[in-house]
């Protein structure tokens, strides 16, 4: 081989990444080895997502996107070109991220990742007597879905006691329907219908006044002369709330719904979705539907007992799935489980096991933090997975702050030195033994441990809960202190979000912080989402003598080109759409007019694209300046006041939710892994942020696997031993100390190894 014939050999080893300038990218340039296991590190907000799925991916599927005739194109998600000069040798990626699978209420576990089809097919060719061809063992479709609930799983119904007192008349404001006041028209169709008496108290009623109260079918009817329609309470209510998206409505109507509706297994499938023949189709005595239900690492134990020469192949394969669900830490989910429940990490894992047993090679897989929600004991299998997926010859980017997924890397890629504009640099690539030896943030923190408190706080009372059943609880009963840090620990599915999410929110001045999406538009930011806007658009006001309206891209001051987006959206046919910066207002958002207006030099757009560390010192005082140093705290310092808030992480999201929430005092803070997405630096911020909280007089109950924090604690309560039903029972409580001293679950073990014991 000639010397150049082997530069192109070794080049094309290589992912070349040349002037990358996506987000906070500082003109980056780098090499990443293909086939190989590569770690990407950094604080967050360094650029590893700008750099991995923002760059790379992206260019990735944009490329095969464009291969694609152009009828398919126009269906498909319309992705720009990253901002990088080149990008060269980079194969068809496949990104497994921690978004949620959504709430389809049609999609569960098994149809998530075929193995339902497998199951259909397997019952097909074994059950007994046969229901048919495998779709009549669908319940998403006709043929073989329950005609009753049409394959949900579920009827609602309307509770009545939500639409009404009956101890009061119509006249006396009987109806609890937002929107149905006394005097509203809504009401006097039903007061001036003459089908029931305005002055008598609904539980007086008849059956036949009650019946036209609540079920009466449109009929035509005039008040005061004009004509109207009167109709039941239950359909007029179906049509006016229920049919519509609940996240659409108002808030308080959205309350009334959430009260109102009552959903309950189909009574006649018993939630199984499917139909009679589909149920009483068997093998063995076990059904579809049993089998769906079953914890899976149980339908794995089933299937074993399985034995038929006629579907061989298939047994394999569905064997090779079940096993694989065990590996990746989810033996404790049932493949009738809706997707739309599973938690971000649970959704990753679900989505890997598709990928696990393809024939794919020499593909890109990106993962962003695989180990979310895992316990420690679960983060060796998961390595054991990513290393396996190499293996087959596939090249494997992991976004990562876990030092023992960093420490099985091939390559380090870390970013920094700081976030948002204080970032976007290569710190350094190579091995671990260089990055551990290097003076980088993340090479300092590597074998960085926290230490147990040589002195807990003692608790001032407790949240007794009794008798806890959700989900695999076994009737725990379980006092958690008050007063202090208590950590929540165990193993994925042992129970810590059934106990917690399951019970604490039931008791007073609760304030749950978790990392559920923000609700919110495309022009919804942290500057609105903290009402920071609202001070800011009134020193803008007050110091032009103008209007504060006007400083709002969504109201007076819009772009009128771009109606404030910043960008223009132009729609190429179909779903597609092509979205092109505003050269009118720059991006900002913002009229001209609005844009000569300043603050200390200022305008408005400048100082909405301000991090939140630079705004602080932009506004030294008042209250922006309170709720800017709260972001801080909590590690947000580099987020823009005017970022789309869809760009923030699940962890990101939680820390502004808790941001916001800091201001009460006296409270119970309930927080869901609140690590997630921190680096091995701000994790120590994250435990002096706990600890302030505690001894400004409340309580912080936390559900977390990261052993730093186990440490930090006061007081841990750790369920187990196992997961599904191998878990739901309390098998420790007691300090850290405790638990490392004398204990012998699975978190005193990891947790023994972590602090040296």
């Amino acid at each position: 081989m000639t010397a150049a014939s082997a530069h192109i050999a070794d080049s094309h080893g290589l992912i070349r990444v040349v002037g990358a300038r996506e987000n906070n990218l500082k003109d980056v340039t780098v090499d990443i080895p293909k086939r190989r296991l590569t770690v990407f590190t950094g604080v967050s907000g360094s650029g590893k997502s700008s750099l991995v799925f923002g760059t790379i991916a992206n260019e990735s599927q944009r490329l095969i996107n464009e291969t694609y005739p152009t009828f398919v194109q126009q269906f498909m998600e319309q992705l720009s070109r990253p901002e990088v000069d080149a990008l060269e040798n980079v194969s068809a990626s496949i990104v497994v991220d921690q978004e949620r699978m959504g709430a389809n209420s049609r999609s569960t576990v098994g149809t998530a990742t075929d193995a339902q089809a497998m199951l259909r097919i397997l019952f097909s060719r074994l059950g007994q007597p046969s229901a048919g061809a495998s779709f009549h063992y669908s319940f998403n479709l006709p043929q073989g879905w329950c005609p009753r609930c049409e394959g949900l799983g579920e009827v609602s119904d309307i509770n009545l006691e939500q639409l009404f007192d009956r101890d009061k008349s119509l006249a006396e404001g009987a109806l609890t329907i937002p929107g149905y006041s006394v005097d509203g028209w809504m009401v006097r169709i039903f007061t001036e219908s003459g089908f029931v008496d305005p002055g008598k108290k609904i539980r007086d009623y008849s059956d036949d006044e009650l019946h036209a109260l609540l079920y009466k079918e449109p009929t035509k009817i005039k008040v005061t002369g004009i004509n109207m329609t009167y109709e039941g309470l239950v359909p007029k209510v179906t049509k006016s709330f229920l049919q519509k998206d609940r996240d659409a409505l108002q808030p308080h109507v959205r309350a009334f719904v959430d009260r109102a509706v009552m959903f309950t297994a189909c009574p006649e499938c018993g939630g199984s979705r499917l139909n009679e023949a589909a149920r009483a189709s068997l093998i063995d005595g076990i059904s579809i539907a049993d089998a769906a239900a079953m914890q899976i690492s149980d339908l794995a134990a089933w299937l074993d007992t399985v034995d038929d020469r006629e579907v061989g192949p298939l047994m394999s394969g569905l064997k090779h799935l079940t096993a694989t669900f065990v590996e990746v830490g989810l033996g404790y989910l049932s493949l009738d489980r809706s997707s739309g429940t599973l938690s971000g990490g649970e959704a990753q894992r679900t989505k890997m096991v598709r990928h696990l047993g393809s024939s794919l090679t020499d593909i890109t897989y990106v993962f962003d933090e695989p180990t979310a929600g895992l316990h420690p004991h679960d983060i060796q299998r998961m390595n054991d997975l990513l290393q396996r997926l190499r293996d087959k010859g596939n090249t494997v980017l992991v976004v990562e702050h876990k030092p023992e997924v960093i420490q099985i890397a091939d390559h380090i890629v870390d970013l920094g030195p700081g976030a948002g504009r204080a970032g976007g640099e290569i710190q350094y690539t190579g091995d671990v033994a260089g990055l551990r030896a290097s003076q980088t943030l993340t090479g300092r923190h590597l074998d960085h441990r926290a230490s147990l408190k040589a002195a807990p706080r003692g608790a001032r009372g407790a949240l007794e809960i009794r008798g806890a059943t959700q989900h695999n609880l076994t009737g725990v009963d379980v006092d958690i202190p008050l007063g202090i840090l208590t950590v929540v620990t165990g193993v994925a599915g042992s129970g810590k979000s059934s106990l917690i999410h399951g019970n604490v929110p039931s008791f007073d001045d609760v304030v749950v912080v978790d990392q559920s999406p923000i609700k919110g538009s495309r022009r919804s930011s942290p500057a609105t989402y903290t009402g920071i806007l609202d001070t800011v658009r009134t020193a803008f006001a007050k110091a032009n003598g103008v209007k504060a309206s006007l400083f709002s891209a969504n109201s007076a001051g819009a772009c009128p080109v771009c109606k404030g987006l910043g960008v223009i959206i132009t729609t190429l046919g179909y779903t597609q759409s092509v979205e092109t910066l505003c050269e009118v207002c720059e991006g900002t958002g913002f009229s001209a007019e609005v844009r000569e207006y300043l603050l200390n030099g200022k305008n408005i757009a400048e100082v909405l694209a301000m991090s939140a560390a630079e705004a602080a010192e932009f506004f030294p005082t008042g209250p922006a300046h309170t709720t800017l140093a709260r972001l801080i705290d909590v590690g947000l310092g580099y987020i823009t006041l005017g970022q789309a808030l869809n760009t923030l992480s699940g962890g990101e999201r939680q820390r502004l939710k808790l941001a916001i929430s800091m201001a009460k005092k006296g409270a119970i803070y309930v927080l869901d892994e609140p690590t997630t997405g921190l680096h091995l630096a701000d994790v120590d911020n994250l435990l002096r942020l706990l600890d302030r909280l505690v001894d400004a007089g409340n309580s912080v109950i936390v559900i977390e696997h990261h052993q730093a924090v186990m440490a930090h604690a006061d007081w841990i309560i750790d369920l187990g031993p196992g997961a599904g039903h191998d878990g739901g029972r309390i098998v420790f409580e007691g300090t850290p100390a405790d638990l490392v001293a004398t204990a012998d679950t699975l978190t005193a073990r990891h947790l023994r190894t972590y602090v040296g014991g």
